[in-house]
């Protein structure tokens, strides 16, 4: 089988185009490969083909072999791809996702046509909360310490968490007690955010299925909803990550949410 994998602010994964593979069972095939000792390494599998509602479909499965949802940096870096790899003249893209269809807009330059950013319309934030209608600086007590928790779902589940000093945060212990708090029956990723200012904040991200990883893009918008509702940023942020900054915006018009960043290749290779 080949494969290429790509690389969005540190997030990487492996992606596989089905027009021209088979994947028979990618649960346990992202398991197997996303294995950074006895595998290719990565965050996880993504598998990219056609599909009848929207342009193309994109499939994504956790470094755990479990399925994912939605991720920002992987749907800019299937966007790249798609054109890149010549499945596609169009810089405009309607990707079918597990949670809907995403739009993306390319940017490409003209002397490489090669695309430089991606722009992808995260769809409508919802702070719904399915046991306490919404979570808004819920206090929740972990052993001796107390964490205020806003959940933000971007399709799939975040918990938002205002820290004020991300570096030195234990993230590898509290990052899974807060995965599976029973608040959440399908787990949660969580986000420790740091304020800078209300146009930039500092992300670590712990993201379930996966542990800590370098980016989250739905996680960086997640961070925004949470820190506008609670008054902590503007609707317009730069958002840092250990693998990169991205640019989210709320337009409260619309109230939707878009997530701007580059995308990059990183080798292509077989797995036997």
């Amino acid at each position: 089988m080949k494969f290429e994998k790509m690389q969005a602010a540190g997030n990487d994964y492996i992606y596989v185009n089905l027009f021209e593979e088979k994947v028979d069972n990618p649960a346990v095939l992202s398991k197997k490969l996303s294995n950074r000792n006895f595998g290719v390494g990565s965050d996880g599998l993504v598998l990219i083909g056609p599909s009848d509602i929207g342009d193309y479909f994109m499939h994504m499965f956790n470094a755990d072999g479990s399925e994912g949802m939605m991720c920002g940096n992987a749907a800019r870096c299937v966007g790249k791809y798609l054109y890149e790899r010549g499945l596609t003249k169009n810089r405009e893209i309607d990707l079918n996702t597990k949670s809907g269809i995403k739009h993306l807009s390319l940017y490409v330059s003209g002397k490489s046509n090669t695309v430089d950013l991606i722009k992808v319309d995260m769809g409508t934030p919802d702070m719904y909360h399915f046991s306490l209608n919404s979570m808004i600086d819920y206090p929740v007590t972990i052993g001796d310490h107390t964490y205020k928790i806003t959940y933000v779902s971007m399709g799939n589940p975040h918990a938002v968490i205002f820290v004020n000093d991300i570096e030195n945060l234990e993230i590898e212990k509290i990052g899974p007690m807060i995965e599976f708090l029973d608040y959440f029956p399908d787990r949660a990723n969580v986000e420790f955010v740091e304020v800078v200012d209300l146009d930039n904040l500092k992300i670590r991200v712990w993201e379930r299925g996966s542990g800590e990883t370098l980016a989250c893009g739905s996680g960086a918008c997640a961070a925004v909803v949470a820190g506008v509702v609670t008054g902590r940023s503007g609707p317009i942020v730069s958002v840092s990550l250990k693998g990169g900054v991205l640019e989210v915006e709320w337009d409260k018009t619309t109230n939707r949410v878009y997530l701007t960043g580059d995308a990059h290749f990183v080798f292509k290779g077989e797995a036997y």
